[in-house]
């Protein structure tokens, strides 16, 4: 009487190349658009911020380009894209540097409305604006450091 394993035909213990190449490359960054598209998420965003009570303040250069610049670098990073912002700035430490400014929950809201409205702008597929929504939603969320 022969085993099950008598009866199978013997396998390669190896796995041929083509099988372990996965078969898509493409990072977040690239798969939505690279630097155009956030490029339009920040400048959208800050569209928004720059016309509200509650947000501006939280901006104190009279020009919101330094803080346009510092996003944009550290979401294209963060999604797969050029690390020009570790390159410049180090570490994100992205509750450290909010620490200054009294994020309550309403700033929170405030900053997710015009997220959402930036997010909704670049007409992302379902995948990837859930995707990219839900880190959005989860860093606001973490920021608030004050009642």
């Amino acid at each position: 009487m022969s085993t099950p394993s008598e009866n199978r035909p013997s396998m390669p213990l190896s796995v041929s190349p083509a099988f372990t190449q996965p078969a898509y490359t493409e990072n977040f960054y690239e798969a939505v658009g690279g630097h155009e598209t956030f490029v339009k998420l920040v400048d959208v965003f800050y569209a928004g911020v720059a016309e509200d009570p509650l947000m501006r303040p939280m901006y104190p250069e009279e020009d919101l380009t330094a803080a346009k610049e510092r996003l944009q670098g550290f979401l294209e990073q963060y999604w797969g894209g050029p690390r020009t912002y570790s390159e410049q700035r180090g570490h994100p430490r992205l509750r450290m540097r909010h620490m200054p400014f009294a994020v309550t929950p309403s700033a929170r809201d405030a900053w997710l409305r015009h997220m959402r409205d930036a997010v909704d702008s670049l007409e992302l597929s379902p995948l990837h604006e859930a995707t990219l929504w839900d880190y959005l939603e989860r860093a606001a969320h973490s920021m608030v450091n004050s009642a």
